[in-house]
């Protein structure tokens, strides 16, 4: 079958692809922007925003979160070790002789945070926070460890003692610098969030503002948020007197100026909560 010249260009339109709504105006639009005058600053500024996003955004997307969240000098490992509630004696005092020594052992590589064990929670967990001079110090620390005949004697006693242990390694937040040792007596409060996948960055906003709303009404320890092990999770620390002053402070915040809207910005941005009750060892640097 032979079809004639305007029966072909009909058959050719009909197969033409059409632009949808947002290619119709982007298009025109990418296309006046790029033959804008150089002159025309304030104009050409507006429509690269709207086309690709304010140069902030442009080069916030361009690092990592590490890079943009953290102190960046220490990385932190957080060890969860459940203990065999028969056991739980012998286990203290074990890591009681044990950590103190690997702590003073360090050479300024290796420095323990804290250790304590869970009364509200996770019952017969417990829990320690090192602290390491960076990823290289980190290294350094496992590896002379490998070859300390006393740690590996630790080990091998360690392991009938627990059910099962789990670590993290995080950074921690600009913002919020660990504390540094000190003995104040009380309780600590472990907050751990599970935060939808994409939403540290907000976190981050949010809580930058919320920490200084809270503390007036009670002493933070720390925050930190994961890098290998469980991802996107952050943890906070708090230190109260007692769990009744804890209660009344948790009020008194509620009043505080921008400290609402920082739990209501928040919320939403996570997917689980959980709030443990902490009890220093006596060995622990933050007790």
């Amino acid at each position: 079958m032979i079809l004639s010249r305007t029966a072909r260009l009909g058959l050719a339109a009909s197969f033409r692809p059409t632009l949808s709504a947002s290619s119709r105006i982007i298009a025109p639009l990418s296309r006046s922007y790029s033959s804008l005058p150089p002159e025309n600053i304030e104009q050409r500024s507006l429509v690269g925003k709207i086309l690709h996003g304010s140069p902030t955004a442009q080069a916030e997307s361009r690092q990592t979160h590490s890079a943009i969240l953290a102190r960046g000098k220490y990385v932190h490992e957080i060890q969860k070790h459940r203990v065999k509630p028969e056991c739980v004696e012998e286990y203290i005092a074990l890591v009681s002789e044990h950590y103190p020594r690997i702590a003073e052992e360090g050479q300024g590589d290796v420095k323990l945070t804290g250790s304590w064990m869970t009364s509200v929670g996770d019952q017969d967990t417990a829990l320690h926070i090192w602290e390491f001079t960076g990823y290289q110090g980190q290294a350094i620390a496992y590896d002379r460890l490998r070859r300390d005949p006393a740690y590996l004697e630790y080990q091998r006693r360690l392991r009938p003692l627990i059910r099962s242990r789990e670590n993290q390694v995080c950074l921690e937040f600009a913002f919020w610098p660990t504390a540094p040792p000190r003995v104040t007596g009380g309780v600590y409060e472990l907050r751990t969030y599970d935060l939808k996948p994409g939403n540290m960055l907000e976190w981050e906003t949010h809580w930058k503002k919320g920490l200084e709303c809270k503390r007036p009404y009670c002493e933070p320890v720390g925050a930190w948020f994961a890098q290998l092990g469980n991802l996107n999770v952050v943890h906070h620390m708090w230190q109260y007197p007692d769990l009744a002053t804890r209660k009344r402070t948790r009020e008194e915040a509620w009043q505080a100026d921008g400290w609402p809207e920082t739990v209501y910005h928040t919320v939403r941005l996570a997917n689980r909560m959980k709030a443990r009750i902490l009890e220093p060892l006596p060995f622990s640097s933050l007790r």
